[in-house]
């Protein structure tokens, strides 16, 4: 089990790519906070785990707040008494061209995919230093390395996380923390069928793009992502791995 004795914090992971990882790290031996904007989901997600035999706890936190994901990180070293892994998997976009998007979605984008993760990382990283040991996972997207038409502000939010993480993981090598990015192409998930409920064709144009004839399914991702919060990626950080199927090669 690649993450035995391990904890993990996974956000966003009340369904969908979150709720995979989450799935995964604990199937891996992980004991995993499950932190989301609604505790439903959340909940929901843990007794999954739990029906398993694996080990979960439910946490209410929106990652725009500072203030709720200080918390959630107190919460989860109450409850377990370390931190192994943070997975930074929550994520909003709205597809719209962009001269027709507002600055109230320009801020709703920025604050959840880019400032979301600077909030885990400062709270988590100090954990982590004390310990001598960590792996932070960012959820990027392949939008934010080759661009994607309707996607502008996700797009650049994600090329900041990509950024952000190389710079992140080479302040961090000193303390033997490992940083690295999964990016997910186009993946079968709820916000993905949001989307695709405005065109129904995007569907099947992209099936038909993709090499291997299909969407990623979330356990895709979540595979990727438990290499890289493992050991076995103990000397790989400042890395972007794209999951997607050999829609994009860079």
């Amino acid at each position: 089990m690649r993450m035995k004795d391990k904890v993990a914090i996974v956000t966003g992971a009340g369904r969908g790519i979150g709720k995979a990882i989450a799935q995964k790290l604990a199937a891996e031996g992980a004991k995993v906070a499950v932190a989301d904007l609604l505790l439903d989901n959340a909940e929901s997600t843990v007794r999954e785990i739990q029906a398993s035999g694996g080990e979960a706890m439910a946490i209410k936190a929106d990652v725009t707040q500072a203030e709720d994901v200080a918390a959630m990180v107190e919460t989860v070293q109450e409850r377990y008494g370390q931190i192994d892994a943070l997975v930074n998997n929550a994520g909003w976009d709205k597809v719209e061209p962009f001269l027709e998007s507002t600055p109230e979605t320009w801020d709703k984008v920025i604050n959840i995919n880019l400032k979301g993760v600077f909030y885990t990382c400062q709270a988590v990283l100090p954990v982590m230093i004390r310990q001598g040991s960590g792996k932070i996972v960012n959820i990027g997207s392949d939008a934010g390395r080759v661009g994607s038409s309707g996607e502008a502000v996700y797009s650049a939010t994600k090329g900041g996380v990509i950024a952000f993480t190389k710079t992140l993981a080479r302040e961090m090598a000193k303390h033997k923390i490992n940083v690295n990015v999964v990016s997910p192409g186009p993946a079968d998930t709820p916000l993905f069928q949001e989307i695709a409920g405005y065109n129904p064709k995007i569907t099947s144009a992209l099936e038909r793009a993709i090499p291997f004839r299909r969407l990623a399914e979330p356990e895709d991702i979540a595979n990727a992502v438990c290499f890289f919060a493992s050991d076995e990626a103990g000397y790989v950080t400042g890395q972007t791995l794209s999951v997607s199927g050999g829609l994009t090669m860079v």
